[in-house]
């Protein structure tokens, strides 16, 4: 280990607090915060040419052009646009990101979109097919996610309830804000916490700082998946809600739902199952004899779930499911006002205004694909990563985290798994890079169901990884930006770097 590492590993042992205080000090020393900006900047300016590559090959509007274009000239650049982007996804060379694909559900969905173009549930009594498309889908997504077990015996408002949202981010957004207001309501917390392992979603991070949450995070066990006892011992009378992920995103596994959702139904809170990822696949996955866990309503633990339909569920982009154990617990999650000047306002989600359109396109998707739709791509879909993860066990030094079925994590015993991934995209992969443990992950979707796709895929990985053996002292482009992150122990400087990534991101 040379100094740089030493130094690193020694600074990660420091308490997160004590390293975040001294790194405000050290970013106060001029000389410092300079060399750090011109790192930053010099790293970035990198980036610009990939993040910006329509510059000098379209015109930039910055200002309202005096008189507007054509609507043949918005569409002619739109195509050029579109026709240059999507050859890597339709190929199946991207982790994740389209879920579907196939021309024929695309033009579909498009003209699902084009009859509901103006529709908004916002106003029911215009557009009552945005509430009916709606209804229809939060109840079918329920039925597959254990209502009917869940709901035999019980009255009406105990039933498994939901709605739609933008996204998984917007679910789990939703289902922690609704729990902070019942814990206050009925249990009178005012400095509410939640308790989640270190592989759930960031956006559960995201909604502890927008509704003052306090994020607890325990570990997770050498098989990637929570552990149940530190989840255990981080409860306390503060805690609102416990989080599982079936699967997480980083590593594809199962959090131990039973269990977990067991701590919190004796604890009397609430248990969030972070389905967005699988909610579309586990139940057809166990249908086809594959052995998944109990992740759902079948639980009485878990009070409230969230699933993507525009992931599995192949709706198009900008609908998930939020569900939740009964209308009482959903009820916190609405708004209302009452005293407006404007009259009555409510709405049910974090917006106010909805596309109706895509949600009719996510009802759309659903009834048209049906359950032998489902049951024919998941069948797809894990045959195809059987495949993959077979073929990278049987690479030299390469192994596969945990015992994922779709989501495969993998890494390196002998290379920089980070430099495998910037060779693998020099290929035309799109891969999701991981730390703690550095690894790379692939989602697999039906567009790697395709024939060959497989198979050029460990192909190009056991090249990729025979090259990096081959020439260790590359240092590539991306691979040190990877390294640094996952190993820097200062992680305001990482946050400082995101937060002028994002910066880059709305230059014109």
């Amino acid at each position: 280990m040379d100094l740089p590492e030493l130094g690193t590993s020694l600074l990660n042992r420091v308490p997160p607090r004590l390293l975040s205080t001294a790194e405000r000090y050290l970013k106060n020393i001029p000389l410092l915060r300079n060399r750090l900006e011109k790192e930053t900047d010099s790293m970035l300016a990198e980036l610009e040419g990939d993040l910006k590559p329509y510059r000098g090959q379209t015109r930039t509007f910055d200002h309202l052009p005096a008189k507007g274009l054509s609507r043949e000239e918005v569409l002619r650049e739109m195509n050029q646009m579109k026709d240059k982007e999507e050859d890597r996804w339709k190929d199946g060379l991207v982790s994740g990101a389209v879920y579907h694909g196939a021309d024929e559900h695309i033009d579909f969905l498009n003209r699902v979109y084009a009859i509901n173009s103006q529709s908004n549930p916002l106003h029911a009594d215009l557009w009552p097919s945005a509430t009916k498309f709606e209804a229809e889908v939060v109840a079918m997504t329920a039925n597959m996610l254990g209502a009917a077990e869940a709901n035999a015996g019980r009255a009406p408002d105990e039933h498994i309830c939901g709605s739609l949202s933008s996204g998984g981010t917007e679910s789990i957004m939703l289902a922690i804000k609704t729990y902070r207001d019942w814990a206050r309501e009925t249990k009178g917390i005012t400095r509410p916490e939640m308790v989640a392992p270190s592989s759930a979603h960031p956006a559960f991070d995201k909604a502890a700082h927008y509704f003052g949450v306090k994020m607890v995070r325990v570990p997770v066990g050498p098989d990637y998946r929570a552990d149940v006892k530190a989840t255990r011992k981080a409860i306390n009378r503060n805690t609102i809600v416990l989080i599982g992920s079936a699967p997480g995103f980083p590593h594809g596994v199962i959090d131990p739902i039973a269990e977990l959702s067991e701590l919190a139904r004796k604890r009397g809170i609430g248990f969030h199952t972070d389905a967005c990822l699988g909610g579309f696949v586990l139940p057809w996955a166990r249908k086809l004899g594959y052995s998944v866990p109990d992740f759902d309503f079948r639980l009485p633990g878990v009070t409230s779930m969230s699933a993507d339909t525009h992931k599995f569920g192949y709706a198009a982009k900008g609908t998930s499911v939020v569900l939740y154990r009964g209308t009482e617990l959903r009820s916190h999650q609405y708004f209302t006002a009452t005293e407006w000047p404007g009259g009555i306002y409510f709405s049910p989600t974090f917006s106010g205004s909805r596309p109706g359109a895509l949600i009719a396109a996510a009802w759309a998707s659903l009834v048209s694909i049906g359950e032998e739709g489902y049951l024919d791509a998941t069948r797809r879909i894990l045959e195809a990563a059987d495949t993959i993860k077979r073929g990278i066990r049987s690479i030299p030094g390469m192994h596969v985290l945990g015992d994922p079925l779709f989501v495969i994590a993998f890494g390196s015993s002998d290379v920089d798994i980070y430099k495998v991934m910037e060779r693998m995209g020099a290929k035309g992969w799109s891969l999701n890079g991981l730390h703690k443990p550095a690894a790379v992950h692939l989602c697999v979707t039906q567009r790697h169901t395709q024939p060959g796709v497989a198979e050029r895929f460990l192909e190009d990985l056991k090249a990729a990884v025979e090259h990096v053996r081959a020439n260790p002292g590359e240092k590539g482009t991306m691979a040190p930006v990877y390294g640094m992150a996952g190993t820097v122990p200062f992680r305001g400087l990482i946050s400082d770097l995101l937060k002028k990534y994002m910066d880059l991101l709305y230059k014109v």
